[in-house]
Parts: C-alpha cells; sequence; structure tokens
C-alpha cells in the first residue's frame, strides 16, 4: 500500500500535528496566542483546564481547537464535515501539539535547583 500523499508539510519539531476531516487536511499548533484565544473563547480558567477540554473532545473545545490552532489547511470547510468518528483524531492531535510545551520540562527544572 503507498504512503499517502500530505499537501502540508508538518513541522513537528515546532509542535505541528496532522488532523485529517474526511478530505481535508488540516495542521494544527499549539502557538501560545492561538492557545490564549481558545482559552479564551472557552472561558478556561487553567491551562490543565484547556487541555483537558480539548484532548477529552468537548465539542465546542474541538471545534474552537479547530478553528484557532490550525496553521494550514481550511480550517472551516473541516468544521462543515467534522462527524463524532472524527473526534478521537482530533483528541490525538491536540494532545499532540499540547505535549510540544512540556517537553524538555525536567530539565528545566534541573536547572532551576541548581540556580537556587
Amino acid at each position: 500500500m503507498a504512503e499517502p500523499v500530505y499537501k502540508y508539510p508538518v513541522v513537528e519539531a515546532r509542535g505541528e500535528a496532522r488532523l485529517l476531516i474526511d478530505d481535508v487536511e488540516l495542521v494544527l499548533a499549539a502557538e501560545m496566542g492561538r492557545l490564549s484565544a481558545v482559552s479564551t473563547r472557552l472561558q478556561c480558567k487553567s491551562l490543565n483546564d484547556l487541555f483537558m477540554r480539548l484532548s477529552g473532545v468537548e465539542a465546542a473545545a474541538t471545534l474552537a481547537g479547530i478553528e484557532l490552532l490550525t496553521v494550514k489547511g481550511n480550517a472551516l470547510e473541516a468544521i462543515t464535515k467534522i462527524k463524532l468518528k472524527h473526534f478521537s483524531a482530533c483528541a490525538a492531535a491536540f494532545s499532540a501539539i499540547l505535549a510540544h510545551h512540556f517537553d524538555g520540562d525536567e530539565g528545566n527544572v534541573e536547572a532551576a535547583d541548581e540556580a537556587a
């Protein structure tokens, strides 16, 4: 079976992840400005609240995440085609991009401990 051909490159080092909603290809990224917009729209009280709502595939959070975290592709077209069957892929993509912010935190804690 041939590898699928995608329109958009994904820069994993930048914390991007691919999401497919039927025939609509998106690339999502958890940039701080975009996360802030999602958090504001959903009235999240903390980063943990935002993470739980996105990874838990709450309907409003999922649609806001697609709309506001998409950096490549047509988010609005994807939103018109989304069905419940796509929610597990959404959760995986959201978790992947959010995890990028937590990578390397252990090293930062150790450096902070050494400086203190």
